[in-house]
């Protein structure tokens, strides 16, 4: 639990309590493609998505919604051919300590213990999360034999830390194969993430 005084919102938080699954899902959301933004007394979570998938959207709302039970989360325009996934609430920044000024690549990202322990509890809804926001997967054309890849991009390298330590906590292997991209090849690896991401939809 957290108590009152040492919340933004000055409520008490039981984190336990919270649904598993949906949060950490949500959580890779955010750190993928999510932001969090003052408006008047309350904050608005955004989760931008391509517009490409609704499958996705649907779980990004049912999320939300489950996060925040009560309330419904709702989409708005966004340019470019995404959307955005919004709720407004006060603890927000409660949820998602993370939040803070400026780009998540250019500060430190870690996870509290409270955190980390749902995320223990949830892995692959984890990645399923940073997947969604800010991964692929694709079918590659490998000397006539066509393969699953999936690849997770992102700035940040304690977000990228976080997607591989939690691929480790699987027994998932991965490598880098750029400086910003963190990609899975093996056949085990990607059959292990098809069971519970699969394409895009």
């Amino acid at each position: 639990m957290c108590n009152a005084a040492d919340t933004p919102c000055g409520v008490d938080h039981h984190f336990n309590t919270l649904p598993v699954k949906e949060y950490t899902y949500l959580l890779g959301l955010y750190l993928g493609d999510g932001c969090i933004s003052k408006a008047g007394r309350v904050w608005r979570l955004r989760i931008a998505l391509d517009k490409k998938y609704p499958g996705i959207i649907d779980s990004c709302q049912d999320a939300i919604d489950a996060v925040m039970s009560g309330q419904h989360a709702w989409i708005g325009t966004h340019p470019q051919g995404c959307v955005n996934v919004c709720l407004y609430s006060k603890h927000w920044p409660c949820l998602f300590p993370q939040h803070g000024p400026g780009l998540k690549h250019l500060r430190p990202i870690t996870l509290e213990p409270w955190q980390q322990q749902l995320v223990d509890q949830a892995p692959e809804d984890f990645i399923r999360g940073l997947i969604h926001s800010d991964g692929c997967r694709v079918i590659a054309n490998d000397r006539g034999v066509k393969s699953i890849r999936y690849h997770f991009t992102n700035h940040s390298e304690d977000i990228l830390g976080l997607f591989t330590g939690t691929l480790d906590q699987l027994g998932i292997p991965w490598t880098r194969s750029t400086k910003y991209v963190v990609s899975i090849y093996r056949k085990a690896a990607t059959a292990r993430l098809d069971e519970f991401i699969g394409p895009k939809c």
